[in-house]
């Protein structure tokens, strides 16, 4: 168990960051949701959409690529980390000139009118700010300095945050007198009502470059060097994942893309494509919780497999880590779906997004499984079979395009709900089958099937069955959130000393 303890030490400081951060960030939803209409809010969403697909691009899988080529016996790591980072500094500049170019086909594909170009720009210096820093993070991860990570990744989110508010809250409070009215002219100077909703990207580009400034230390140890024919391995190892990725980005967000597109004419009554977005993309949100926990495990997770690969014990010791990931992956599942209604009135300001509640529970089921699949995937990356990956991800990717094709015009935005969900379930299965072939590992899988099935079924009682009675309706919901948990501990906790069975 000190393995994983080891692991679960770092998946907690990087969670500081990861938790913490997304927490706040989280915070800032029920002030988007009071200040900016559901139509408003799907511009963010949709821009958002893109710019999680387009990280991919501007990454190319070099991140992982500089974790297995670092871990390679004989490996110059400066020299490796100059590489990297120098063919990324081109890279990086090209794509956002080109994005730059691109803004209003950008916009059009969101049906977004003209004369919001800007936004795209931002958008686009967004993603180039941030691709310059995912090396030097990745440096940091490596060289296990999770606690120096965590505080410039805090700072940039906490950056994001206070500009978010004096934006959106405090200057228009001072600009309507309701707030310190003698600050009017000051503020007059920084701040314009016709930007919008452009202030959350404006906010995001300022905290991006600061977060490039503070990583200012690993960047002026960096000296340009680059060689194509150092960099050719790498580039083969890399496209694989890059194509990977952009297959998980397509399952990821294409629906608040696609949404917009496939959705009827008044399919709902008296709201627009984009509302219908927006109502989704917020409520999407709510399924964070269990992203926060997938994203602070992947951060440690990642240098931590390539690690222990050598060892001996290694497949026993995925397998228990698998096997506790999920177990409590589930505890989240059932504990938010079940109290969902509180979460959304907590958080989504406006009654018109509270229609969209109903895609909590299935989106957080299909993000459990991206998160199976995340550690399912070591196999493919440690045996150096990454194209494995590349083609899961591209067969999640046409389930994903042709199951929102189908189920959009006939459930709206529940159909992209159930299209992520069908998509990260059948590409965790697949990825287990794949990898018992070609990189056997002892996962309790039959085990952890029927807790997830008991999960999924307390969960589906609780919203089957919805006594009128606020109070009765919370003491049923408890109940069998405690239910879930009584079960686990009293039949996993006898088993600790074999967690890996």
């Amino acid at each position: 168990m000190s393995v994983a303890k080891k692991l679960a030490s770092q998946t907690a400081v990087y969670g500081v960051s990861s938790i913490v951060g997304r927490v706040l960030t989280y915070l800032l939803v029920p002030i988007y949701t009071a200040a900016f209409s559901a139509a408003e809010y799907g511009v963010v969403t949709g821009l958002y959409a893109y710019v999680s697909f387009l990280n991919v691009v501007f990454t190319y899988g070099m991140e992982t690529t500089f974790f297995r080529f670092a871990n390679r016996p004989g490996t110059d790591r400066k020299e490796l980390y100059d590489r990297v980072l120098s063919l990324l500094l081109i890279s990086t500049a090209l794509l956002t000139v080109l994005l730059m170019l691109l803004a209003r086909p950008l916009l059009g594909l969101l049906e977004i009118p003209p004369g919001h170009e800007r936004y795209a720009v931002w958008v686009a210096l967004i993603l180039g700010l941030d691709a310059l820093t995912a090396i030097p993070f990745a440096r940091l991860r490596l060289e296990n300095k999770a606690r120096k990570f965590a505080g410039i990744k805090l700072a940039g989110i906490v950056a994001n945050v206070v500009l978010n508010l004096f934006f959106i809250v405090f200057c228009p409070a001072v600009m309507s007198g309701k707030w310190l009215p003698s600050l009017q002219p000051l503020v007059t100077h920084l701040y314009d009502p016709s930007v919008g909703v452009g202030y959350v990207f404006l906010s995001n580009l300022f905290a991006s470059g600061l977060t490039l400034l503070l990583l200012g230390r690993e960047l002026l140890d960096f000296r340009f060097r680059l060689n194509l024919s150092f960099l050719k391995p790498l580039l083969a190892y890399a496209y694989p994942l890059m194509l990977m990725g952009l297959a998980g980005m397509v399952n990821e967000t294409l629906d608040r893309i696609l949404l917009p597109k496939w959705l009827p004419d008044n399919f709902y009554p008296g709201q627009s494509s984009l509302t219908a977005v927006g109502i989704y993309g917020a409520c999407y949100k709510l399924s964070i919780f269990m992203s926060l926990v997938i994203q602070a495990f992947r951060y440690a997770a990642e240098p931590f497999f390539f690690a222990q690969s050598t060892e001996k014990n290694s497949p026993a010791t995925f397998a228990m880590i698998l096997k506790w990931f999920t177990l409590c992956c589930a505890v989240i599942f059932v504990g938010i779906s079940l109290n969902v209604e509180d979460f959304g009135r907590l958080f989504l300001r406006r009654p018109e997004y509270l229609q969209g509640l109903v895609v909590v529970p299935i989106l957080l089921l299909a993000n459990l499984f991206l998160g199976v699949y995340y550690n399912l995937s070591v196999w493919f990356k440690l045996t150096d079979k990454t194209y494995y990956g590349t083609y899961i991800g591209a067969g999640g990717a046409v389930l994903t395009i042709a199951l929102n094709f189908v189920l959009i015009p006939l459930l709206g935005y529940l159909g992209s709900a159930i299209a992520t969900l069908a998509c990260y379930f059948m590409m965790a299965i697949l990825c287990w089958r794949l990898g018992e072939r070609h990189f056997p590992v002892p996962y309790p899988a039959l085990r952890l099937g029927l807790w997830l099935l008991f999960a999924s079924g307390l969960v589906a009682l609780g919203w089957w069955l919805q006594p009128q009675n606020w109070w009765v309706r919370h003491a049923w919901h408890a109940g069998l959130t405690l239910l879930f948990l009584a079960a686990l501990w009293l039949v996993e906790q006898p088993r600790r000393a074999m967690a890996g069975k």
